[in-house]
């Protein structure tokens, strides 16, 4: 039997209001997230999308994290398009190699019950 673990995540960051500091530039809310710089911009890896309750949503992964995660909340072909009020907080892992991310990704999806997912799924 294979063992897998998740690792921890490197970045999470979370719905919040910025409270401006005199001087300091505002930054644009999407969909009350305005950390996404703390996500890397040219890492590959995975990112799980939660809600309010800590219910696991969505689970994606991708080449390039930031574009991606951007896209989710942009486009009109993402899984999450009728479901991104629901975002509450989102977990970034960074996971270069494509077949790691592979079985995290489907790994999360099966273990962790992504509510959103309707490819990979096997329970």
């Amino acid at each position: 039997m294979i063992k897998i673990e998740m690792p921890k995540p490197d970045v999470v960051i979370r719905q919040r209001e910025q409270k401006p500091v005199e001087g300091e530039a505002i930054i644009p809310s999407v969909f009350g997230f305005i950390d996404f710089h703390k996500i890397p911009r040219d890492k590959g890896g995975l990112l799980l999308f939660f809600n309010k309750d800590n219910v696991l949503l969505f689970v994606g992964k991708a080449r390039k994290m930031r574009p991606r995660l951007k896209k989710h909340f942009e486009d009109n072909v993402s899984p999450l398009k009728n479901h991104r009020d629901e975002v509450h907080k989102i977990e970034a892992f960074i996971v270069e190699d494509p077949m790691e991310r592979e079985i995290y990704e489907t790994y999360a999806i099966n273990v962790l019950r992504a509510k959103y997912n309707t490819d990979k799924v096997f329970y």
